[in-house]
């Protein structure tokens, strides 16, 4: 218990996880028995919820807009790698600058000229996701390439290694753990922009057509279910990609224990 209150401390992880437990356990309730005016009440969210899955195709919408988010997401980040590579020659500098900068541009300008470039709305979606996307990892993957100090690049180079063989081994594979997390922390920016695009193009569904459903006609329960369900789908995906990264990437693990 002890651990549980002192700074820096590094409880058991049964401890941690009883703690988190009781801790949601604890919100459910309040929920439950002392529900805030302005939401609506636990049980009307779980009825709610019941309704979404089992009438109006809750699970299929997921689906689409999953399948979508992860190809936004395999593109963009492949996007993003070749173009924070290539930040090793100094002519490409620029074009990395300039595209962590455009992180600032806003989507809903953005959007009618991805409609002029590409001929249906799925491609009208998944190259702004891809786009949305792309800036961000950018600006994180670079940062990590940044991180490189001169005695990593100078041990190398004592080993008889040329400069491509050297960025190489010190950035692109000693930094694949690091690139990974920066894929899983912006991995939340695609969810946050695809209820945008699928309210725009509205002809493949998708959970964020199913949001805007609900709040059009003010069902504040069927609101909050989806963005429980939306959450607790994030959380996952978060979760599998922190695994990915102890199974691939076990020497991440060493600073942190």
């Amino acid at each position: 218990m002890k651990t549980l209150f002192s700074p820096n401390a590094q409880p058991r992880p049964l401890v941690f996880t009883s703690m988190v437990v009781a801790q949601v356990a604890l919100l459910l309730l309040l929920w439950l028995f002392y529900p805030m005016q302005l939401f609506p009440s636990l049980g009307e969210v779980v009825r709610s919820l019941g309704d979404l899955v089992t009438t109006q195709g809750l699970i299929p919408e997921l689906w689409a807009s999953m399948t979508t988010a992860l190809q936004a997401l395999a593109v963009a980040t492949v996007l993003a790698l070749a173009i924070s590579y290539l930040t090793a020659l100094p002519f490409f500098r620029p074009i990395a600058y300039a595209a962590s900068k455009m992180r600032y541009l806003t989507l809903t300008g953005l959007t009618f000229f991805m409609a002029l470039m590409v001929s249906s709305g799925h491609q009208v979606k998944l190259s702004v996701l891809i786009f949305g996307a792309t800036v961000y990892l950018v600006t994180g993957m670079t940062s990590v390439i940044l991180t490189t100090t001169q005695e990593e690049m100078d041990h190398v180079r004592t080993l008889g290694m040329g400069e491509w063989r050297s960025f190489y081994e010190v950035v692109v594979l000693g930094k694949l753990d690091e690139m990974l997390e920066v894929v899983r922390q912006n991995f939340a920016i695609i969810w946050t922009m695809i209820t945008l695009v699928e309210t725009l193009y509205q002809s493949e569904g998708g959970i964020g057509l199913l949001l805007y459903k609900q709040n059009r006609y003010l069902h504040l329960d069927g609101v909050l279910a989806i963005q429980l369900v939306i959450l607790a789908t994030g959380a996952a995906q978060d979760y599998v990609f922190v695994l990915l990264r102890r199974v691939f990437f076990p020497y991440s693990q060493l600073g942190a224990a």
